[in-house]
């Protein structure tokens, strides 16, 4: 037992749980020493429980020696996550979720005090005032330091500024299944790296010579690091049209890196249309 994640049973769930919930959130893991997921889940949870200092109680129960409780609670397959608020249930997952997936489960039940600066820093960013959003950001900071999403936002605001130093420092110590935003956003870096020259002096290579496709190739990486997406892809897609065999099809290749950094979704759909039809 630990100072924030405890075993609970049948005889003891009212007062760890029900009334403990009451104070601040439960997370009732069910598992069984026989089941292989729960050993991967079972440390996540601990950690996190650790990590979050208190913000809620991690109650394990084991569903072989408390299958009324099992029953009770309608446990199906283990593992089975189950949290509760003020003595009720209120949110429930089950298998052995990565932890960027458990973290964002926690986050749902613990509001945390940074949420507010964070919704204002997103709007400053919004309008395009990033030195208000990143004002708002480190105010989060101080009232959350341990504050993953707060990171991951001041992250991308530096990648908007081209501040890419600060950017990767803010990423360096954060694991890709930490959140989902954490590869796209190391991956934005990985653009803006093979960025080379500033956006004004790549527009006025292409000024002088539309056919400078090393010039147009940093651009589309400079504006994709920028998150401007589309603007990026259709330099891509102009190289592709131009010239497939410069640099043995980087900007096929470059593009279809886009779509892995994108993911599913309607914009990757449309250019991955609008490619096939340039390869035609």
């Amino acid at each position: 037992m630990s100072e924030h994640a405890l075993d609970v049973g049948l005889a003891d769930f009212t007062q760890w749980v029900l009334e403990e919930s009451k104070r601040r959130p439960v997370v009732v893991d069910f598992w069984a020493p026989w089941c292989g997921p729960c050993k991967s889940l079972k440390p996540v949870l601990e950690k996190l429980a650790a990590e979050y200092g208190g913000k809620f109680l991690l109650a394990k129960v084991n569903s072989d020696d408390n299958q009324e409780l099992a029953a009770r609670y309608g446990v199906r397959g283990i593992p089975s996550v189950k949290a509760f608020i003020d003595g009720q249930q209120v949110d429930e997952f089950s298998g052995a979720l990565p932890e960027g997936e458990v973290r964002a489960f926690l986050d749902r039940l613990i509001p945390s005090p940074a949420e507010a600066l964070r919704e204002q820093a997103a709007d400053a960013r919004a309008r395009g005032d990033s030195a208000a959003a990143l004002e708002r950001l480190a105010e989060a900071s101080r009232l959350d330091p341990a504050h993953l999403g707060v990171r991951l936002d001041a992250a991308e605001n530096m990648l908007d500024l081209g501040e890419a130093d600060e950017a990767s420092r803010l990423l360096a110590s954060v694991p890709d299944d930490a959140d989902p935003r954490v590869a796209q956003l190391k991956a934005r870096l990985r653009f803006t790296g093979a960025a080379g020259e500033d956006e004004n002096a790549l527009r006025a290579r292409l000024a002088a010579n539309e056919n400078d496709h090393g010039a147009r190739l940093q651009l589309a990486n400079l504006l994709v690091a920028a998150g401007q997406y589309e603007a990026g892809m259709d330099a891509l897609l102009e190289i592709v049209r131009r010239d497939r065999s410069f640099e043995d099809d980087v900007g096929r290749k470059t593009l279809l890196s886009v779509f892995n950094l994108l993911g599913p979704g309607e914009l990757v759909s449309r250019y991955r249309r609008l490619l096939a039809s340039a390869l035609n």
